[in-house]
């Protein structure tokens, strides 16, 4: 009779226990010193060895061998060949050793049914009793309050081995147990142990595998290696002849490699007409979508290793050769932004009502996606400089004609995420730079005249592409006309627009003088507070009181005299936000600053 490859190459021995060498030691130890506690909980994913340790742990205190005073491979180790040792590996009926599935024996009937049972002595003087409960945390807290008195005092000789997927539910259910057993956490097995661990199966078999076949099965097992010697078998009964890479995606369902290699070369040369034909072939393949989506997950990972510098892996050793061919394609920005994308759409494609839909959308945005650019090359090729932080950004002497230029370049630079210069690095007001005043003109423009050319003013500034200015304009309202002079009011709520008008304040005057016909300024109402020479739109208040007047009953002198010019509490919007966020980042960056400057971007994320 075939027994199963995850049955017949099961390890006998600690030393034989892989990726597990902590807990093999431990174990090991306590056999050696005889410091074998009386109860234990192994806890670690599916296929790493939980069961298999419970059961080397039974052979090595039942040993025939040991107990005879022969030698064994190593001490504290079981011998595995003697009639004990062969009983217990092959999980045959045993007195001293009893497995229990806490699955299907959970409740408190069965918990008391446990606890009798180890009130009896082991079959033999010197043999210990050992109780392995798998599955231990689909016991209810009621059975686990049953065996709670029998976990803290036990009987002489006995020992009890709990082994879970879910020791947090254990934790939730019965946290007093926690306290009176000894916790081994098992680790997940590596690729590289597990391909190995395959390689010697399928010598010792007699089978001829390709490596590209042992790295296919070693990560679809995910660190479980029952699970990669289970694949193993599956892929040997299909037929026979040399295992390869493709039987084994062929037996499984996998998603060949032409098939990433395909949707590498799409998103690379931005052919998004291609996805609906590739994705038309996935579905007609019958090809699980999901796992599609999580392959592609690997695909994009290695690239950006590829980008970075670093060695790729997750991927065959065929796909690794196109991605480090197309990868000069991909900016490692880019393919940060499409694994994040991909994050945000694995859910929806995996529990959505249209996951063909929804993926296509996702490719469709990949095939598209904005490609990011080095504000600092982007600066040198407009012949822009910057000398570092704080320092005075290099402008070139710029023609109409390269205006022209920068203007009709400016809307193929993405959405920016690069913080903002320092203010140092702009013109002060009153500065050589600054604009000078308009002559006086005659006759002046009416508050209602400028309030009907509002909209005219706000598209004028939107043809300059001077889109934050016209955002911030349109955030504010005309509080009067003063001679020459719009005095500007922000809205409510809008109060973060002041400082935005106040940086565009040339752009806007432009914009103005030319929808109105006649030179015009812009002010902002109470600008003679910080020393704006614009007239005042009301009349002066009245004188302060003096300073050695008494201050208001029962108000104190310090609050009292900050009342008066306490601002009134404002609502935070989602564009004042967006100005005030604007400000803060650029100026931590000069590249940003002269960017924005010179192409007029705005920061979109």
């Amino acid at each position: 009779m075939h027994l199963a490859l995850a049955r017949k190459y099961r390890p006998r021995l600690f030393g034989d226990l892989i990726g597990q060498e902590h807990v093999a030691r431990a174990l090991r130890g306590a056999v050696e010193q005889h410091r074998v506690a009386h109860g234990y909980l192994l806890c670690g994913p599916r296929g790493v060895g939980k069961t298999t340790a419970a059961r080397m742990l039974a052979m090595a205190l039942n040993c025939e061998t040991r107990h005879a005073g022969k030698p064994t491979s190593a001490p504290g180790e079981p011998c595995g060949t003697c009639l004990s040792c062969e009983r217990i590996w092959s999980g045959q009926a045993s007195l001293d050793v009893v497995e229990i599935d806490a699955a299907s024996n959970r409740g408190v009937d069965d918990a008391r049914d446990l606890r009798e049972r180890a009130m009896y002595a082991a079959s033999q003087e010197g043999r210990h009793k050992i109780y392995i409960v798998d599955e231990a945390h689909m016991l209810t807290r009621e059975a686990w309050n049953t065996l709670l008195k029998v976990l803290e005092e036990p009987p002489p000789g006995v020992v009890f081995v709990f082994a879970t997927t879910e020791p947090h539910k254990i934790t939730n259910t019965a946290a007093p147990v926690m306290s009176r057993l000894q916790r081994f956490d098992f680790r997940r097995v590596g690729p590289e142990a597990i391909a190995q661990r395959l390689a010697a199966v399928a010598k010792a078999e007699g089978l001829v595998i390709e490596a590209d076949a042992v790295d296919v099965i070693a990560r679809l097992a995910d660190g479980g290696l029952r699970d990669a010697l289970s694949v193993l078998d599956q892929v040997t009964a299909f037929g026979g002849g040399a295992i390869t890479g493709e039987r084994v995606r062929d037996v499984l369902g996998l998603v060949g490699d032409d098939v990433f290699a395909e949707l590498l070369d799409i998103v690379a040369t931005r052919r998004a007409e291609a996805v609906f034909p590739f994705v038309a072939k996935l579905v007609e393949a019958g090809v699980d979508l999901v796992s599609f989506a999580e392959g592609a997950g690997d695909l994009w990972r290695a690239t950006l290793a590829v980008t970075l510098g670093a060695s790729p892996d997750g991927i065959s050793s065929a796909l690794q050769k196109t991605v480090r061919e197309r990868a000069a394609d991909l900016a490692p920005g880019d393919l940060l932004r499409i694994l994040r994308s991909l994050e945000e759409a694995e859910e929806i494609i995996k529990r959505g009502q249209a996951p063909r839909l929804s993926l296509e959308t996702l490719l469709v945005r990949w095939a598209m996606l904005d490609r990011t650019v080095d504000i600092a090359e982007l600066l040198r090729g407009q012949g822009l400089g910057v000398r570092g932080q704080g320092s005075e950004v290099q402008r070139p002497v710029t023609t109409p004609a390269s205006a022209q230029v920068m203007r009709d370049r400016a809307p193929a630079v993405p959405a920016l995420s690069t913080p903002r210069v320092a203010e140092s690095s702009r013109p002060s007001p009153g500065s050589a730079t600054a604009s000078p005043d308009p002559q006086p003109l005659t006759p002046d423009p009416s508050a209602d005249a400028v309030r009907g050319s509002w909209p005219s003013i706000l598209d004028a500034l939107r043809s300059d592409k001077k889109m934050i200015a016209a955002e911030m304009l349109n955030e504010t309202e005309v509080a009067s006309v003063q001679g020459s002079v719009i005095v500007l009011r922000p809205q409510a709520g809008h109060s973060l627009a002041a400082d935005s008008i106040e940086r565009y304040k040339s752009a806007i005057e432009a914009a103005a003088s030319r929808v109105l016909g006649t030179a015009v300024r812009v002010g902002l109402e109470g600008a003679e507070r910080r020393d704006t020479a614009l007239p005042p739109s009301r009349p002066p208040a009245q004188p302060p009181a003096p300073t050695h007047s008494a201050p208001p009953e029962n108000i104190p002198v310090a609050e009292g005299a900050s009342l008066a010019s306490r601002p009134s509490p404002q609502r935070v919007t989602v564009s004042g936000a967006k100005a005030e966020r604007t400000k803060a980042l650029r100026g931590k960056d000069p590249a940003l600053d002269s960017a924005m400057d010179a192409l007029d971007l705005e920061l979109l994320d």
